[in-house]
């Protein structure tokens, strides 16, 4: 893998990352699970749905790598020591509610896929896990953080927009809540200490309006990618936004369905109210 991230920089104070839609798997992940259930874990295809985005000058991150071989939204702490053939060396996560993931198996690098099967018939070593992090979550976090501080520099504040896409059903070992049904988008500021609550709100007024059910902070609250990157007292925003897949593509296939396109244009029309949309007035 010679490049782990695409990063195309924009000119407005909007900036859009997808950590979870990298299908390039490398060679040294050596899993042993069958690979559909890997690929059922992407966030597959939210890259082309904001495919517009670089159009409006809004700059764009995305990861080439998968969320399975290491997830960008997870604090490099998040660790499941249980995957090693030897003690890890580094600071481990203990806040209870983030080691709640690990135990689900689904740390920095996942142990179990959303239905619960084993990834690897093997141990990892520390070094080829350290080796994922300087290769692909170092780099992604560099070039969100660099994105967003040039789009504050630029017009003296930031909306970030973490895009993620979520099964219309929850799997069993995918979140606490396995089996809940989900709303056609999840809209997440861990609790309004990620960005402002009436820019959160507007965002939900929004699609809500165009017609689609939302929910706030349930089940997804968002993750390492905006508690890392927001600071809403300095006018920097970060928001997660979650779409059900069934708006817009088979998720036994992975193919593309008919509601894409009009998914498509309900996300243009939220992009573009934002690019209107100064929070330090709200």
């Amino acid at each position: 893998m010679t490049s782990s991230v695409r990063f195309l920089p924009g000119t407005t104070p909007l900036v859009l990352d997808s950590p979870h839609s990298g299908t390039c798997y490398p060679v040294d992940f050596d899993f042993s699970c069958d690979l559909a259930g890997l690929r059922r874990a992407e966030d597959t295809h939210v890259e082309k749905l904001y495919d517009f985005a670089l159009g409006l000058g809004v700059a764009w991150i995305e990861a080439y790598f998968p969320r399975s071989y290491l997830d960008a939204n997870r604090n490099t702490t998040e660790i499941d020591t249980t995957l090693f053939s030897q003690a890890w060396p580094d600071p481990v996560e203990t806040d209870p509610v983030l080691l709640s993931k690990v135990r689900l198996g689904k740390g920095l690098i996942w142990r179990l896929t959303d239905d619960g099967v084993p990834i690897y018939e093997r141990q990892l070593s520390v070094a080829e896990v350290r080796a994922r992090i300087d290769r692909c979550w170092r780099p992604y976090h560099a070039a969100v953080g660099t994105a967003i501080d040039a789009a504050q520099a630029r017009h003296g504040y930031s909306i970030h927009l973490n895009c993620h896409s979520m099964p219309a059903v929850a799997s069993s070992h995918a979140t606490d809540f396995p089996g809940e049904a989900h709303a056609d988008f999840v809209i997440g500021n861990r609790d309004e200490s990620t960005a402002s609550a009436r820019l959160s709100q507007q965002i939900c007024e929004h699609l809500a309006d165009l017609g689609y059910s939302v929910s706030y902070n349930h089940p997804y609250k968002g993750v390492e990618l905006v508690r890392r990157h927001s600071d809403p007292a300095r006018h920097r925003h970060s928001i997660q936004v979650e779409i059900n897949r069934k708006l817009y593509m088979n998720e036994e296939t992975l193919a593309i369905t008919g509601g894409f396109a009009a998914l498509q244009t309900s996300l243009r029309s939220l992009v573009t109210r934002l690019l209107k949309t100064d929070p330090r007035a709200l």
